[in-house]
C-alpha cells in the first residue's frame, strides 16, 4: 500500500488559547512542532464565529509553516475573498452552523449545488485546490465532482461512533476513485479506529485534530502526532 499522508487539525490549540484571551499556546508554534514530528499538513478551520482560530493566525500558518495549509472554512463570500488574499495550497469547503460544538455532517452539495460551484470556480481560478467535506454518499460525490471539487474528504463521524460501519466508507471511496476524485478523510478519527480507513483502497490522506491534541496533554504534541502517523503506518503495512 502507499502511505496516507497525516494532515494534522490545530483548531484546538487555538480553543485553549482563547480560554483565557491570550496569545498562548499559539496554534503556529504547535504547527511547526507538528511538522517537526511527520505531519505532512496542517488544517485549521476558520469559522465565521472566530471560536478558535483567528484571521492572524490563518495568515501566519501560510507564510511560517514548511508543508501546506489546509484552510477549512464554510462556503461564504467573506471565507471565499479570505482564501483568495492568502492562497493555501488548499481549502475544504465545510458545513458550518453556529450553534454546533464541532461539524456535525457532511457538507449537502446536493441541496446548494450552485453556490458550491460558484465558489469552487472562484477557488479554482485563484490556483487553490478545493476540498469538499461530504458524507459517504454516492450522490454526493457525483455533485461534487459535478461541482469542480478535485478532491473530497468523506466525514467519518457516523463510523467513529459506531453508528455505521467500514463498508459504508469503502464503498464510497470506490465511486469516488472512479470519478476520480482523490478521496481523504476525517472527523472523530483516534488511534483506535483510524486504522480500518487508512487501509481504506486510495486514501490520499487523513486529517485530525482532537485525538492528537487530547492525547497531547499527557504525551506531548510532537510524541502524539508521531504516534498518529506510526499507526497509519502500521495500517498500511509500512512500518513495524
Amino acid at each position: 500500500m502507499s502511505r496516507v499522508l497525516l494532515g494534522v487539525n490545530i483548531d484546538h490549540i487555538a480553543t485553549v488559547r482563547n480560554a483565557r484571551g491570550g496569545r498562548f499556546p499559539c496554534p503556529v508554534e504547535a504547527a511547526l512542532v507538528a511538522e517537526a514530528h511527520g505531519a505532512d499538513g496542517i488544517t485549521a478551520h476558520l469559522r465565521e464565529d472566530r471560536r478558535h482560530i483567528k484571521d492572524g493566525d490563518i495568515r501566519r500558518l501560510k507564510a511560517e509553516i514548511a508543508t501546506r495549509l489546509n484552510f477549512e472554512m464554510a462556503v461564504t463570500d467573506e471565507m471565499v475573498d479570505l482564501a483568495c488574499q492568502v492562497q493555501p495550497a488548499y481549502v475544504c469547503l465545510v458545513p458550518e452552523k453556529r450553534e454546533e460544538l464541532t461539524t456535525e455532517g457532511g457538507l449537502d452539495v446536493v441541496g446548494q449545488f450552485a453556490r458550491i460551484q460558484a465558489a469552487t470556480a472562484r477557488l479554482n481560478d485563484a490556483g487553490i485546490e478545493v476540498s469538499l467535506f461530504i458524507d459517504p454518499n454516492a450522490d454526493q460525490l457525483a455533485a461534487s465532482r459535478d461541482a469542480g471539487a478535485s478532491t473530497v474528504e468523506l466525514h467519518t463521524g457516523s463510523y467513529a461512533e459506531g453508528h455505521e460501519g467500514i463498508q459504508v466508507l469503502a464503498d464510497a471511496m470506490r465511486t469516488g476513485r472512479d470519478m476520480g476524485l482523490v478521496m481523504n478523510a476525517g472527523h472523530g478519527l483516534d488511534l483506535a479506529n483510524v486504522g480500518p480507513v487508512a487501509r481504506l483502497d486510495g486514501m490520499h490522506e487523513l486529517n485530525i485534530g482532537f485525538a492528537i491534541v487530547g492525547r497531547a496533554l499527557t504525551i506531548g504534541l510532537g510524541p502524539a502526532v508521531a504516534e498518529m502517523k506510526a499507526a497509519i503506518d502500521r495500517a498500511c503495512g509500512l512500518a513495524g
